[in-house]
């Protein structure tokens, strides 16, 4: 098994386990839900500790709560880090976001507020994890539907959380889109304002544009724009591991795997593209 993240995967869903189990698929590496897996002898994990024999893993959840105020669930931490001891994923990743507070858990993807003391509440978490899975964590930039009053922007928050502690990011490009379009921003700015070195990997994702906003749903093909901005990125940086995302409205493999090879051809020309510059 590769010991680094390189090259173009795929989020492992339910509906394609038959797929990558009876033949081999044109995927680097695949993303798994980690939430998904934590039950031992579970169904999910008997098709996993399968598929793991032919493809690298990556680790993805939500259920950190990173910037609650409640204390870190270190039961649910403990889960994790069994099932990363077990399937040896190359990164361990989650989102910059709260999903409860008070013992509750909302099922959503919750904003921070982009201030010095969120900063260091933070951060303070993220090494805390760190420490406890001996292992640099990934932390991804959710979607935004609420303009926070602050003075300072996402990609400057996040640059910071970042600085403080040691983590590095997972960046979805359709995240930066869909919250461009909802806080009226430039997306390329976003991308000026990320340090290269600390990109672990890319999400690409689709969405729901309702015309005045968009709404992160992952149940839609990736459209033009996204497209747009991630090869701006790759211009800028280079190839970057990049893989697609769907949680919802799942199509036949095939439609992802040319989603996929899209990817790929967008990092042959604009990655050649900036070795050339």
């Amino acid at each position: 098994m590769n010991k680094t993240l390189q090259g173009f995967g795929l989020g492992l869903r339910p509906e394609h386990y038959s797929d990558f189990l009876n033949s081999p698929q044109p995927v680097d590496w695949l993303e798994i839900i980690s939430d998904n897996y934590l039950v031992p002898g579970g169904k999910p994990l008997y098709y996993l500790e399968q598929i793991r024999r032919n493809y690298p893993l990556v680790m993805h959840g939500v259920a950190m709560n990173l910037g609650s105020t409640d204390p870190l669930d270190f039961d649910y931490l403990t889960e994790i880090k069994a099932l990363a001891r077990h399937i040896e994923p190359l990164a361990i990743s989650d989102h910059l976001c709260w999903t409860g507070v008070d013992g509750k858990y909302l099922h959503d993807l919750l904003p921070i507020p982009y201030t010095e003391e969120a900063i260091k509440h933070v951060s303070g978490r993220i090494r805390q994890v760190q420490d406890f899975l001996d292992r640099r964590l990934v932390i991804e930039n959710a979607s935004t539907y609420l303009n926070a009053q602050t003075s300072m922007q996402e990609w400057e928050f996040i640059s910071a959380i970042i600085s403080e502690s040691g983590c590095d990011i997972l960046l979805d490009i359709n995240n930066i889109y869909v919250s461009s379009r909802n806080h009226n921003f430039n997306p390329l700015d976003y991308l000026q304002g990320i340090p290269r070195q600390c990109i672990a990997y890319i999400h690409l994702a689709g969405h729901t544009d309702h015309g005045d906003h968009c709404i992160d749903t992952h149940d839609q093909p990736i459209c033009a724009e996204v497209w747009a901005l991630y090869a701006q990125a790759l211009s800028q940086w280079g190839v970057i591991p990049s893989m697609v995302e769907r949680d919802a409205n799942i199509p036949p493999l095939p439609a992802l795997l040319t989603e996929l090879d899209h990817a790929r051809q967008i990092g042959a020309t604009h990655g050649s593209a900036h070795l050339a510059a």
